[in-house]
């Protein structure tokens, strides 16, 4: 008799094993003459080695299956451990990533799309809309999506704390502490999108990395997918500093909303000028969203359109 230890890890044990072990009893009744043993994060598996062995692919078929869509039912179980083939498809044109819980995350409106579209034909892609319009969920899940698919090692999410001001020293804590309501929305789409377990390692690992914009300076960006925040309130100079970050195989995509500058003085914001600048440069995409993509409160979408019209008579 054979025996072979198996570690899971990255994974929530309770995700394989289920409620009560339901999983892991469903799992065994396809291994009856495997004697199954399961303490934490740890299975101990003893039988015929040719068997241990097809217990050992389908274990691995079972956890690539929930690490890509984030959940496993026990109707996936079956499917994944009776058919032949190791994949389950499950298709849908828009969906961007598999978040957690099964949330389906897809681009939801035209411009949504659009920014999808050019985030696969462009390395950098400034998307320009209000508040609610989902340009940094949408942007945050392509960087999700890339680095579920091995395509990027790691993920980089930066925002210019310019809120903050003078009165950073003031608020409590370290400088974490301090800086994380500032990099809150971003980590709030990651929740939406990575298991906290998973989640909580690549950010103890470094393979996400979330850090104010003055953190970027010296830096060399590559093999990342980096994303710009809240790019409307950086300056000429900084954002002149973060887009010469840019490695070789990077991917850079520049959030903002220009009905938002919280600039001190009047000062120019480095958006502005750079989407003057950079405009007709071959590589780079700009999408503009409106009130027609907010997927928030209906309310936000009228919101935006009365401010978008008292601007207008503004300009008259």
């Amino acid at each position: 008799m054979a025996e072979k230890k198996f570690t899971l890890t990255d994974i929530d044990p309770i995700e394989i094993y289920g409620s009560r072990n339901s999983k892991l009893d469903l799992i065994k009744s396809y291994y009856p003459k495997l004697k199954i043993i399961a303490r934490g994060g740890k299975l101990t598996v003893l039988g015929e080695e040719e068997i241990i062995e097809q217990f050992e692919t389908k274990l691995q078929v079972l956890i690539q299956h929930f690490h890509k869509y984030n959940r496993l039912t026990e109707s996936n179980i079956d499917r994944l451990i009776m058919e032949d083939h190791n994949v389950v498809l499950e298709l849908d044109d828009d969906v961007i990533v598999h978040g957690t819980h099964g949330k389906l995350v897809k681009a939801r409106t035209a411009n949504q799309r659009k920014l999808v579209d050019l985030s696969h034909d462009n390395d950098m892609v400034f998307a320009i809309g209000p508040a609610g319009t989902g340009k940094t969920y949408t942007a945050v899940a392509l960087a999700v999506r890339a680095l579920k698919n091995k395509e990027v090692k790691r993920i980089i999410l930066t925002r210019p704390a310019v809120e903050a001001g003078e009165n950073l020293g003031f608020l409590p804590g370290d400088m974490k502490d301090k800086l994380d309501p500032y990099m809150q929305p971003l980590y709030d789409a990651l929740n939406d999108m990575i298991p906290a377990e998973k989640l909580k390692t690549f950010i103890e690992e470094r393979v996400i990395q979330i850090a104010p914009l003055a953190f970027m300076r010296g830096r060399t960006l590559d093999n990342a997918f980096v994303i710009l925040d809240e790019a409307q309130n950086t300056t000429v100079q900084q954002m002149k500093m973060f887009l010469t970050r840019m490695g070789r195989s990077a991917k850079f995509v520049v959030t903002g909303d220009m009905t938002q500058v919280d600039l001190p003085n009047r000062q120019k914001s480095g958006l502005r000028h750079s989407l003057e600048l950079l405009g007709k440069v071959k590589g780079i995409g700009i999408v503009y969203l409106d009130e027609k993509d907010v997927i928030r409160h209906k309310l936000v979408m009228k919101i935006i359109k009365a401010y978008k019209q008292e601007e207008q008579i503004k300009e008259k």
